[in-house]
C-alpha cells in the first residue's frame, strides 16, 4: 500500500523513489536522505518490497499533484524508446507544481568512446556486482540478465542532449544536467516544472547532483 500524503507531516515533503530495487532512501541523494524527506518506493519487482509494484510508465496508485520531488536512477533505459514520453509525462503528472525530478542513467556518449575503441567487452570497472563493460552499460548487466532477471535489460538510451529534450518535451521548464566519464559513465539531471532561478537551479544541483554544473 502506498503511503499517503497526509503520512508526512508538516515539515516533511515526500519524494517518489521510482525504480527502487533493493535502496532506500540513504542511497539516493545527499537532499533526499534527510528527516525533511519521507520516501515512497515504487518497483516493477515485488521481491524488492516496494510501498507501490508497478511501471513508471502508469502509475495509477499515485494521485495527480501528490509528491514533491521524484528520484529516478538507472531505470528509463530499461523503457523502450516510446514508454519514455509516457515515463516523463506520469513523472509531471504525480509532481506538485513546485516539484521537480532528479534523474540518472548511463551516459551512451562517454561509453560509445570506449566502444569506437574496440573495448566493447573489456572492463571498464568493478563493481559490487562484479566486472562492468560497455556491453553491460548499453544492454543491461549480462549476469543478473542470464541469472533470468530481464528487468535489468536495457530497451533504449541516452545522451545528455537527449535526456535534456526528453524532459523539456514533457514540459520541465528549468533543467541543469552533468555528464560524467570514468568511471561513471552516467548522464544526471534536475528539473523542475515551475521555471527557476539560476541560484534556484543550482541549490538544486548542490543538494542532489554529484558536481556541480558549470
Amino acid at each position: 500500500m502506498a503511503k499517503t500524503p497526509s503520512s508526512a507531516t508538516p515539515e516533511t515533503s515526500q519524494f517518489l523513489h521510482v525504480g527502487c530495487g533493493l535502496k532506500q532512501k540513504n542511497q539516493t541523494t545527499p537532499g533526499f536522505n534527510t528527516e525533511q524527506w519521507s520516501e515512497i518506493r515504487l518497483d516493477l519487482d515485488p521481491q524488492v518490497k516496494p510501498d507501490i509494484v508497478g511501471s513508471i510508465v502508469s502509475m495509477p496508485n499515485l494521485k495527480d499533484q501528490s509528491v514533491n520531488a521524484i528520484f529516478s536512477s538507472h531505470n528509463i533505459e530499461h523503457l523502450y524508446p516510446h514508454e519514455v514520453p509516457l515515463a516523463m509525462a506520469e513523472f509531471k503528472r504525480v509532481l506538485k507544481p513546485d516539484g521537480f525530478v532528479v534523474m540518472t542513467c548511463p551516459d551512451l556518449q562517454s561509453v560509445c568512446a570506449v566502444i569506437a575503441e574496440d573495448k566493447l567487452t573489456e572492463p571498464l570497472y568493478t563493481s559490487p556486482a562484479g566486472p562492468i563493460a560497455p556491453v553491460d552499460i548499453v544492454f543491461g548487466y549480462r549476469t543478473a540478465i542470464a541469472a533470468g532477471n530481464t528487468f535489468m535489460a536495457h530497451r533504449c538510451g541516452f545522451t545528455q542532449k537527449v535526456l535534456a529534450g526528453q524532459l523539456r518535451a514533457a514540459g520541465f521548464l528549468s533543467i541543469a544536467s552533468i555528464r560524467r566519464h570514468h568511471p561513471f559513465y552516467d548522464i544526471w539531471a534536475v528539473a523542475s516544472i515551475a521555471p527557476l532561478s539560476e541560484a534556484e537551479i543550482q541549490a538544486l544541483v548542490k543538494l542532489h547532483l554529484p558536481v556541480k554544473v558549470a
